[in-house]
């Protein structure tokens, strides 16, 4: 604990991690069930000044029930120290609540709401019934650019009892069938209609196939096949998004899966059958083939052994080692589920696996619930996201930027809790690499992580976590710097802006930031506010050699803030958009593609106009925008590294390339002394590989000296503009001596060899003038 400060009153404790975060701008969607107690409790400003919350409810149906959390009828009086009220929706992201509603016929402003008022004490509600709770935390864009907002709530649920999550609706259901566990049920399903298979209790695995309806009334038995399905999306399984789909033998699509909180099943390993029980010595054990031939034979569907079912949940792979189908627990977890919507007329079946005597059921068969939702029922495509082992899963959100950019591509991928572009139809990702290059490109970035962190400790804690010097980073300054752990592994790295003496954001790639920034603040009893922006704030990346004239005449600044055109590398501004009436915008000379560059950050509500109007400046310079498969080419060739390749394991930043990120001089950081003793002393470093081919290696491709393996591959592209093979890599400091001729191992590592050429980093621009420009 840091020894010799003020403590002051107010800041968390080591007792007090909230179980819901809402930030402002925030909306929040909490399923209760009876006699739940619900306590609202302020942090910041939000604490010391009392702010405005609005709260709204329904029942599980999706109707109005005000009642069921303490908030009167529309006839009624409301409480002491509540009003009914509208909220402002311009401070409000009410996106994801908007599509939850749609679902039940409602917009967000057909409810009632009351305004409630979160004072130093608290708030405190009880549900009485099964209720949603809806709870919405306007914030003002000026504040939240700014860095001045109220700062979060803290939502905390006391259950009345311990039962296990229940899914989510996803509309109301014409249909609710429980598969009692070592059972199977048939169902039918038409198109357009939605199927949502749930595990109860976690764990649980469900055998699922789907019959052509039309087809089988002709005699044909069209049902999915794994094969054809694994050899159309190019994948395991399918996954929501593109590749989602599944299909028969005639290559018709059956079903498209479009939510899928769990993310492991298997397509290779048939149902359950008699033979594999008898041959593990269990005759006579239930199984799902069986169970599945018995359900479907009053559709006269002909009985079958063994069935290539779908097998939902269950989890299995394939050892390159010894090629044989391994298998576990399941992943899935209480009320995890996937949803599928109908594209044919099918006769569908579900079991619940009853297998006991191995670990893929969690050695405890437990129940199966299918919910069937009329045709017509809103729906995203998501997979679930969860910043830590043990949270909730959040389901992928569209980005703010998504109204414009899905006019131009149907090509998105997840970053982290977002669908991002991965490139754009008009233009391919080469088209955006050379558009960077040569004149401008316009990205979405908002799966940045966005923390506000502030309060008189605020210097403290980050000059603690952070390998810089703080202390010296001037107001509106920004820098580059790491976080590492104790052993002086490098867990994130990131840019800190300074908004005001004790109020920073450090804008970064992982939730991990959040988690470890708060854990050093409370071990160290520092009296520090972390509020997360990260899905209130969002940002684009305006990068290139046109990006400053492109900007130039949209960015209005005045007071005390610098001008646009007098920014340097890491400097940065609070404005507004084209005038004093525009939308506030943050604009910092930043960027990850080793061009000239700045990143707009604004609230989410202003996103479409921010997008719209850089755009619509940059298109008679030949601008574009851009997705991430180009930005990796550009990445690779700055030299600039990233998580889960170039660090996110056990290595310290001289073995990340990211040595110059460590300020040694600096007296105390968490993991200086391990740090600096790999710095003095390496065993491995980061170096760039150049192939003379255009044949590319891939990350975690072995690097060879002759027969002895020396290295792996972190990242690799091929380079547009030089048409040649790069690659960054991790070798042994040994392997340096050998002339800088290495090879990289392809199939098994020997039987394919690609040379390289050993370089340094960055591939090109070494000296950084283009960004400093």
């Amino acid at each position: 604990m840091l020894a010799g400060h003020t403590r002051f009153p107010g800041y968390p404790a080591a007792d007090a991690l909230p179980a819901h975060v809402l930030a402002p701008g925030g909306a929040l969607w909490l399923d209760l069930q009876a006699g739940d107690m619900v306590r609202v409790a302020g942090a910041g400003s939000a604490q010391a000044d009392g702010v405005e919350l609005f709260v709204a409810a329904l029942d599980r149906r999706g109707r109005e029930a005000p009642g069921r959390l303490g908030i009167p009828a529309p006839d009624a009086d409301l409480q002491e120290g509540a009003r009914d009220g509208t909220p402002d929706w311009s401070g409000v992201d009410a996106r994801e609540i908007t599509r939850r509603l749609a679902a039940f016929g409602f917009r967000p402003g057909d409810l009632r709401y009351a305004a409630v008022r979160v004072s130093g004490e608290g708030l405190v509600m009880s549900a009485e019934g099964q209720v949603t709770g809806l709870f919405l935390y306007p914030e003002s864009a000026g504040d939240l650019v700014r860095a001045r907002s109220r700062g979060h709530l803290e939502i905390r649920v006391s259950r009345q009892r311990e039962t296990p999550p229940e899914a989510p609706f996803l509309g109301d259901p014409r249909e609710e069938i429980l598969v009692r566990r070592g059972t199977a049920v048939a169902y039918e399903i038409g198109q357009g209609e939605m199927v949502q298979v749930i595990d109860l209790e976690g764990k649980q695995c469900s055998d699922f196939m789907a019959m052509n309806a039309r087809a089988l009334e002709g005699g044909r038995e069209w049902h999915i096949d794994s094969t054809v399905t694994r050899s159309l999306v190019g994948g395991a399984w399918p996954v929501p998004g593109l590749f989602d789909k599944f299909y028969d033998q005639q290559m018709n699509p059956l079903l498209a899966l479009e939510q899928d909180t769990v993310g492991r099943h298997d397509t290779f390993a048939l149902a359950c059958t008699a033979r594999g029980y008898e041959n593990r010595g269990f005759p006579g054990h239930a199984n799902c083939s069986d169970n599945i031939s018995a359900a479907f034979a009053p559709y006269g569907i002909r009985l079958r052994r063994a069935w290539p079912a779908i097998n939902f949940f269950f989890n299995s792979w394939i050892p390159p080692s010894d090629n044989r189908i391994r298998s576990d627990e399941a992943w899935s977890r209480a009320g995890d589920f996937v949803a599928m919507r109908a594209l044919a007329d099918l006769v569908c079946v579900s079991t619940a696996c009853p297998d006991d005597v191995d670990p893929i059921n969690g050695w405890n068969p437990t129940d199966i619930l299918v919910r069937i939702y009329p045709a017509g029922t809103a729906s995203r495509k998501s997979v679930a996201y969860r910043p830590e082992p043990h949270a909730r899963p959040v389901l992928t959100r569209e980005s703010p930027f998504h109204s414009r950019t899905s006019r131009l591509t149907d090509q998105f991928e997840v970053a982290r809790d977002l669908w991002v572009p991965r490139c754009f139809d008009a233009t391919g990702a080469v088209g955006e690499y050379w558009a960077c290059s040569e004149a401008a490109t316009l990205q979405d970035m908002s799966g940045l992580r966005k923390l506000d962190i502030t309060g008189p400790d605020a210097e403290s804690l980050l000059q603690l976590a952070l390998t810089r010097d703080i202390r010296r980073l001037s107001v509106n300054r920004g820098l580059y710097a790491l976080l590492c752990d104790e052993r002086g592994a490098v867990i994130d790295d990131g840019t800190l802006f300074r908004l005001a003496l004790d109020v920073f954001r450090w804008c970064c790639g992982l939730d991990e930031s959040a988690v470890h920034l708060r854990q050093v603040a409370l071990e160290n009893n520092l009296s520090v506010w972390i509020t997360d922006l990260s899905h209130s704030l969002c940002n684009l990346a305006v990068q290139g050699p046109r990006s400053q004239e492109i900007l130039s005449p949209l960015i209005h600044t005045q007071g005390r803030q610098p001008a646009f055109d007098r920014l340097r590398w890491f400097g940065f501004t609070v404005g507004r958009l084209h005038d004093r009436q525009g939308p506030p915008l943050m604009v910092t000379r930043t960027g990850f593609t080793g061009e000239k560059g700045y990143e707009v950050f604004c609230d989410a509500g202003s996103a479409p106009a921010v997008w719209d109007g850089i755009m619509e400046a940059g298109a008679p310079m030949g601008m574009k925008p851009m997705g991430t498969e180009a930005l990796e080419m550009l990445r690779v060739e700055a030299g600039f590294m990233a998580s889960g390749g170039e660090f996110g394991g056990p290595e310290t930043p001289d073995e990340c390339g990211l040595g110059f990120a460590v300020d040694t001089a600096k007296e105390r950081f968490i993991g200086r002394e391990p740090v600096l003793r790999n710095i003095a002393t390496p065993r491995r470093k980061l170096v760039g590989l150049v192939s003379p081919s255009s044949e590319t290696g891939a990350r975690g491709d072995p690097v060879y000296i002759g027969r002895r393996r020396v290295g792996e591959i972190t990242s690799a592209v091929r380079s547009p503009s030089s048409g040649r093979s790069i690659a960054m890599a991790r070798v042994v400091v040994e392997a340096l001596d050998c002339g800088g001729e290495l090879e990289i191992g392809r199939l098994d590592g020997h039987m394919k060899r690609i040379p390289v050429t050993v370089t340094g980093l960055p591939f090109r621009d070494p000296e950084r003038e283009k960004p400093r420009a």
